[in-house]
């Protein structure tokens, strides 16, 4: 059976959604957290698909997390050899920083249910599932595209997806939208982090309750689709 190996950066920011198609794809999903003895000795490139998910920290706060330099060694040596990995909020900002490209504080924060744009070449992808559909933000930070990466969304404030090759990286929370995804802590102490961008946890949370399942539904869509069209085999 194939593995899926999913990286998480804090506890609650896990699968969600994502880890019911991930299965259906026939993976064996196994799980790792930063803070696991054990997670900076972890061969990134062994596993056959590799999820990166979010976090509240940012890539370039390397003498805060003493992992992030090590990850993103790791991570530049999977990249380089396209293979299928997938970085969802900070795990997209990871991929973009191994290969390469500038993550930076954004201009606003985008936090709340909100829709992306498609680029010609993201109508033309999986991403196509997520056209018009109101998804989760949850992020103040914000990367370039990385060389030849190919933009599929974005927001007036940043860039929301790219892909480049076996790889893709999405800014917004596809995952997010149903029962038991742990939105409840995501809003935990987070008043002053929504204010900030302009919403409250209330709305949020009533967002998730009646935007959430055609968030999800169609997340789970374009990732069913992405991993079928991954290569059969490891090159």
């Amino acid at each position: 059976m194939k593995r899926a190996l999913v990286v998480r950066h804090v506890a609650h920011e896990g699968l969600a959604g994502f880890a019911r198609p991930i299965e259906a794809a026939g993976y064996a999903i196994e799980r790792v957290g930063v803070a696991d003895a054990g997670f900076s000795d972890i061969d990134l490139c062994a596993p056959d698909l590799l999820v990166l998910m979010g976090g509240p920290m940012a890539v370039y706060e390397r003498d805060e997390h003493c992992w992030i330099d090590g990850e993103l060694a790791r991570l530049a040596e999977r990249l380089a050899a396209g293979l299928p990995t997938l970085g969802i909020c900070l795990g997209a900002q990871l991929i973009a920083a191994a290969l390469g490209a500038r993550v930076a504080q954004g201009p606003v924060r985008e936090v709340g249910f909100g829709p992306i744009e498609l680029t010609a070449a993201g109508r033309a992808s999986p991403l196509a599932a997520l056209d018009g559909v109101s998804l989760l933000h949850w992020h103040g930070d914000v990367f370039d595209l990385p060389d030849r990466a190919i933009l599929l969304a974005r927001t007036p404030a940043a860039a929301q997806a790219f892909a480049l090759g076996a790889i893709l990286a999405l800014q917004c929370h596809p995952e997010m939208g149903e029962p038991g995804d742990h939105i409840d802590r995501w809003c935990e102490g987070a008043d002053d982090y929504a204010a900030g961008a302009g919403t409250t946890v209330s709305a949020i949370r009533a967002d998730h309750d009646r935007l959430g399942p055609a968030a999800v539904a169609a997340g789970r869509r374009m990732l069913a689709d992405w991993l079928a069209g991954l290569p059969a085999t490891r090159l």
